[in-house]
């Protein structure tokens, strides 16, 4: 569990780790390449490690070099056992990577954080109007896909794992591959640099349409992942609750602006260099006008319960919708136990300000909502004893280490009496 004994005014400098959402497609990325892959600013989560799991079971070499991930490729499989594929939601990705390099696959269908209903149904059919034949049967995916061909694929909806899935197959395909109504998120960007740099032929992403010209074959690369968004989002959302003067290095203003801009609103100074952003927050918090959870470029989702948390003692009441998972208000129930004041109805949470947060136990419930209830506790008066912190360490490096940097009283201990 995490211990955080509150409240506590943060201060000092951190950098930003290597995105989790990039890292996993990346990694899926290195199936289609021959030779050595190097991923640097590659983050060391228990995702990560899932994903290194899945390349080594097809037949892949990795090892870890001062914080860099090296893979060898060498694909002797094109199977994903169901534990690895349950572990994370994100393996779901490796589908139209095996499918492109191999022409066949066998997989379950993925885990990960309890969410609501996250269909992969967008991924499935768009890799069928590539060619693929795909069966499902006992809850495993059977693909074939002798001979891929590029067309247009129109996305119902602008799915961030369907249009990267897609990204990957195209690259195998014969011609070319459209994807319209495709997700815009930096990810997919970072996704095409480094297709680009293995020496495909991948444009438009960061709108919403995609193009690969596919049939090239793809090497290795040295390549630097982007910083995380979302952790940038979370530090910047724990000096608002906290208060303090923080400096992230590494964070990229231009992927968090939503998130920039309400806590601007809500009173923190937030200002940006070309090295990374600042965020000065001395008063209390005011509420904000409502923050409506949407694909990017409008608010992530990813950082709708860090800002919750940010905001459980501002004044007045702040409205929240979310649009894009139904069941991502899990975490309101432990905050309550913290003295929150949050009324949920649907889709739709009502965060009204209190004058004070009081320590107590509380039980992560996702990867986010893990992280918000630490955000919480920097301000809560006494100690909060976070469990079930498995979920915290599939997306955060080292979340203790970072909080104890800025100056926070937190510490990692063994949970004792399984709470």
């Amino acid at each position: 569990m995490i211990v955080i004994d509150g409240p506590a005014e943060l201060s000092g400098e951190l950098k930003v780790q290597g995105a989790k959402n990039s890292t996993l497609p990346l990694l899926a990325a290195t199936v289609l390449c021959r030779g050595q892959t190097v991923l640097h600013n590659c983050p060391r989560l228990s995702d990560v490690d899932t994903a290194v799991r899945i390349l080594e079971h097809l037949g892949s070499r990795c090892h870890w070099e001062e914080g860099s991930l090296v893979v060898d490729n060498s694909m002797t499989c094109c199977q994903v056992p169901p534990d690895l594929m349950r572990g994370m939601r994100s393996s779901i990705v490796f589908l139209g990577a095996i499918v492109s390099r191999c022409g066949e696959a066998e997989l379950t269908f993925p885990g990960g954080c309890e969410l609501g209903p996250r269909p992969i149904d967008l991924h499935l059919s768009g890799l069928r109007q590539l060619g693929a034949e795909i069966r499902e049967e006992g809850g495993f995916l059977h693909c074939r896909a002798p001979a891929l061909v590029g067309r247009e694929v129109v996305l119902r909806m602008p799915s961030v794992g369907a249009t990267e899935n897609l990204m990957l197959a195209a690259c195998g395909c014969v011609g070319t591959t459209v994807i319209t109504n495709a997700a815009r998120e930096p990810e997919v960007v970072d996704l095409q640099s480094f297709l680009n740099a293995c020496g495909a032929r991948v444009s438009g992403a960061g709108s919403s349409c995609v193009t690969v010209q596919g049939g090239r074959t793809l090497h290795g690369c040295t390549y630097r992942v982007m910083p995380d968004r979302i952790a940038a989002a979370t530090y910047l959302c724990a000096a608002a609750s906290a208060g303090g003067d923080i400096y992230l290095r590494g964070a990229e203003e231009r992927h968090l602006a939503t998130v920039t801009a309400a806590l601007r609103e809500a009173g923190c100074a937030v200002t940006a260099d070309g090295a990374g952003i600042r965020a000065v927050c001395r008063e209390r918090l005011r509420a904000v006008g409502p923050v409506q959870t949407a694909p990017y470029p409008g608010f992530p989702t990813d950082a709708q319960a860090v800002l919750m948390a940010a905001l459980l003692r501002s004044r007045g009441a702040t409205v929240f919708e979310e649009n894009i998972f139904e069941n991502r208000y899990r975490h309101v129930g432990e905050l309550t136990r913290m003295g929150a004041k949050i009324r949920v109805s649907g889709r739709v949470a009502v965060v009204t300000g209190v004058e004070r947060l009081h320590g107590a136990p509380v039980r992560c419930t996702d990867l986010r909502g893990g992280a918000a209830l630490c955000v919480a506790a920097l301000a809560a008066e006494g100690e909060t004893r976070v469990s079930q912190i498995c979920h915290i360490d599939r997306g955060y490096e080292d979340l203790v280490r970072d909080l104890r940097a800025l100056g926070a009283d937190a510490e990692r201990v063994e949970n004792t009496d399984n709470s």
